[in-house]
């Protein structure tokens, strides 16, 4: 019998926010290297070529088409997860309202949220899901698709683990890696989406992005 959704009460960040405007604001002052870009690179007469996500097509909890134009010149952090999931997924979800939180006026930032188990996970369930933690679909998407595509997308594009695994309590293994992904769609961080010092770090480094695309 499969378990339902994880839910929990959404709290008030108001604390963790002034910590987030108060890193972004040290991170503004500081001459900091640029972030690293992960993935194999090549040189093509004097041009590096970059790993970037592959192309792909997936539907939103609105039933919304979503591909890699939703985030053509945007900034975005990626995730994978399923409703049921009752190890990792809920603290993860805690963590990326923090992310969300801190960039809710920031249209130049989304988050995009993959379902491993897209055969129980339909829109209508991500929609419901989507309701519950109180966020805005124009922001944050939560998608399902074909399950293979999902998961050659997060094993190949993403560097991340997502696959079915009878073994485990809930039936599927997945990482608890958030993603960070530029504008040109190349992956500038990884973070692990279960502790909250590395979700700290991904909100300084989401600053530090958007200022080099200012310069």
């Amino acid at each position: 019998m499969k378990a339902q959704p994880f839910m929990f009460n959404r709290q008030t960040f108001y604390g963790v926010t002034l910590f987030i405007l108060g890193m972004i604001g040290f991170s503004s002052c500081q001459q900091q290297k640029p972030l690293p870009i992960f993935g194999q690179r090549e040189v093509i007469n004097g041009d590096t070529l970059y790993h970037t996500i592959a192309p792909f097509q997936f539907v939103d909890q609105d039933s919304a088409i979503i591909t890699n134009e939703t985030f053509r010149d945007k900034i975005y952090v990626a995730d994978f997860f399923f409703t049921t999931c009752r190890t990792i997924c809920p603290i993860m979800k805690t963590q990326m309202l923090r992310v969300y939180e801190a960039t809710k006026g920031d249209d130049e930032v989304l988050i995009l949220s993959h379902t491993i188990d897209p055969e129980y996970d339909t829109v209508a369930l991500l929609h419901h899901f989507a309701d519950r933690l109180g966020v805005e679909s124009r922001k944050w998407h939560f998608v399902t698709g074909v399950k293979d595509s999902i998961y050659k997308i997060a094993q190949t594009s993403y560097f991340a683990t997502a696959m079915e695994d009878k073994s485990e309590p809930d039936g599927f293994i997945h990482s608890g890696a958030f993603l960070l992904i530029d504008k040109q769609q190349r992956i500038r961080g990884k973070y692990d989406g279960t502790k909250e010092e590395e979700v700290n770090r991904l909100i300084v480094d989401l600053a530090r992005l958007k200022q080099s695309y200012a310069r």
